[in-house]
């Protein structure tokens, strides 16, 4: 079947630097699942958080299913993430270090299922993301003059 993106989150690698990623499933609804396949979702601002030994997400959207009735679910609703026990206890362990968090990369579905990537991240300074930018522009160019030769 292979993997089929439904959104990224560009904002993050931004933002962020991204230590370690992590694989994780999402609890959704039918009208959820339908919703991303036809590629409704947004990763902007979303966050997962480790409360009483389960993992949650927050700040994901994932817009009403237009065929959808009224008891579609709320877009910003908290969603239960499906991990094992030792990797939720390690993701704990990392956030309480200085600086750490665990944001969503992007949303796909793999062999039919609904995955979220998630990414322990360090935040970035502006320094830092202004040598980025500048990183990738002197990569453009370098590109373009060996397309020219």
């Amino acid at each position: 079947m292979g993997i089929k993106i439904v959104c990224n989150n560009k904002k993050a690698y931004h933002d962020y630097f991204i230590d370690e990623t992590v694989e994780a499933g999402i609890m959704l609804t039918g009208t959820e699942v339908k919703s991303l396949r036809d590629g409704k979702g947004n990763l902007k601002d979303c966050y997962a958080l480790i409360k009483d030994g389960e993992a949650w997400v927050l700040g994901f959207h994932i817009s009403p299913y237009s065929h959808g009735n009224i008891n579609n679910p709320d877009p910003l609703r908290t969603r239960k993430l499906l991990l094992h026990k030792k990797e939720i206890e390690r993701l704990s362990g990392k956030i309480k270090e200085k600086g750490m968090a665990v944001v969503a990369l992007k949303v796909y579905f793999k062999d039919g299922r609904a995955k979220l990537e998630l990414g322990l991240a360090r935040g970035k300074k502006q320094y830092d993301k202004r040598e980025a930018m500048k990183e990738r522009s002197d990569q453009r160019e370098i590109e373009r003059a060996m397309k020219v030769k």
